[in-house]
């Protein structure tokens, strides 16, 4: 029986090991560039715009309707007609009822436009309006990988951090508990023993923090790529390596998609204005119509042929319309649309102005995070063989307790700044790849 629990107890452990989902920093991306609900909405939005052009490209095409209609006159107008017309008196008045009890139709119905500035205006705006989307799609993506790498680099950072507390917890146990041994053959004192125990406690503590910092943190990275949360996730080793690869000298600016974005919207703009300065032209039409009409006593759809009498009918028209004058109406658009244009302008000067003021900010923090970064590295080196050190001395009674306490804190200090350094070189890397126009290269 022990051996059958055994046997299940490894299952159920080796289930939830195969749960566990090793994500490397392209595979959440990949993930959230396939799952995330914006990403989902970006591509919906292009493949929306193909419907948008179709309905503008409708406008061109010819429009054809069916008409049918069936009526029932229970009382026939009468109309004063002149009697001498029908062999009457001169200057009598005959009432002739005009009509049938019953009428019916159907109509086939034909429109074309053959010249209408507007239609052709919009066929042009809409396959713009189709690279807007496309161009919005991929500045969507751009920003979920930027919200992603940064989540993850997060998550990284104080995974290690947390790491680096359960080590040092583990140093400091076995400290207490050479203290608590000496302390028990007469060779320590009480409070050398209480402090060190606090201190445990203490460490304890703090690493009960980062475990829970750490959650929050792995939650945030499954809601920005779209990971149910029930999903267990594990970082790999080493996910952080510092190079100079990413840096350049001046923002690229023209490779942006914020800058593509905003160059096809006042293209839009401008299409705009010219659809409105369009209802300034005039509009040519064709119109066409066939049709049948059964009238008579009885209802046409069943009567006999003697009571219903059905005759065809057809128009061939066209049709101009010539705007004079609508009040300055057309005029207010344009106005307004020129104003949209000149405010877009403005938004392209400031985006720029941003791009440049945030790559000059990252290009800072990336020369002092690497100087910082081996600064810390060589820190916690020197913190480290301090500590080591100091144990010995303590061991041996050539070191008080409280210098082997500033030891360990030197060289918990130390570590955690050099990850935190780590962290802020990661961080200012993504924004020189995202001034390159290079984010999507994260994922290949």
């Amino acid at each position: 029986m022990k051996h059958k629990i055994t046997i299940a107890l490894l299952c159920i452990a080796s289930a939830l090991q195969a749960q566990v989902k090793e994500l490397s920093l392209k595979d959440a991306l990949t993930f959230a560039l396939e799952n995330k609900a914006e990403a989902k909405k970006a591509k919906l939005e292009v493949e929306n715009s193909n419907h948008k052009i179709a309905e503008v490209r409708a406008q061109a095409l010819p429009q054809i309707s069916l008409n049918g209609g069936l009526t029932y006159n229970p009382i026939l107008q009468q109309n004063a007609l002149p009697g001498e017309f029908f062999g009457g008196p001169e200057g009598s008045i005959i009432l002739a009822p005009l009509g049938q009890k019953w009428t019916s139709n159907g109509t086939v119905s034909l429109s074309q436009n053959l010249f209408n500035q507007s239609v052709f205006t919009g066929l042009k705006a809409a396959r713009s309006t189709r690279e807007f989307y496309s161009i919005n799609q991929q500045l969507t993506e751009e920003q979920l990988i930027e919200k992603v790498a940064n989540s993850y680099y997060q998550v990284y950072v104080t995974q290690r951090k947390l790491a680096i507390a359960e080590s040092n917890l583990e140093s400091t146990k076995k400290v207490r508990d050479i203290i608590r041994g000496q302390y028990d053959n007469g060779l320590a004192k009480k409070i050398d023993l209480d402090r060190i125990s606090v201190k445990v406690s203490n460490l304890e503590a703090a690493r009960q923090q980062l475990t829970n910092a750490v959650q929050l943190q792995e939650n945030t990275l499954k809601f920005f790529i779209g990971m149910p949360m029930e999903q267990e996730i594990k970082l790999p080793e080493n996910s952080i390596t510092v190079t100079a690869e990413a840096f350049i000298t001046k923002a690229e600016t023209g490779n942006r998609t914020e800058m593509a974005l905003l160059k096809k919207q006042e293209q839009l703009l401008s299409f705009q204005k010219k659809a409105y300065q369009a209802e300034y032209f005039p509009v040519l039409s064709l119109s066409a119509n066939y049709g049948y009409l059964g009238q008579g006593t009885k209802m046409p759809l069943g009567g006999k042929p003697n009571d219903v009498f059905w005759t065809d009918f057809s128009s061939i028209g066209l049709n101009l319309h010539i705007p004079v004058f609508s009040g300055f109406s057309t005029r207010s658009k344009v106005r307004q649309a020129e104003v949209s244009l000149k405010k877009v302008e403005e938004d392209i000067k400031d985006t720029e102005l941003a791009l440049n003021y945030q790559f000059e900010n990252a290009k800072t923090q990336l020369n002092n995070s690497i100087i910082n970064i081996q600064t810390q590295k060589e820190n916690a080196d020197l913190a480290k063989t301090v500590l080591e050190n100091t144990k010995n001395n303590y061991v041996n009674g050539l070191a008080s307790l409280t210098e082997l306490l500033d030891a360990e804190n030197a060289l918990s200090e130390a570590q955690n700044n050099y990850t935190t350094a780590q962290l802020e070189y990661k961080l200012a890397e993504i924004q020189i790849i995202k001034s390159k126009g290079e984010l999507k290269n994260l994922v290949n």
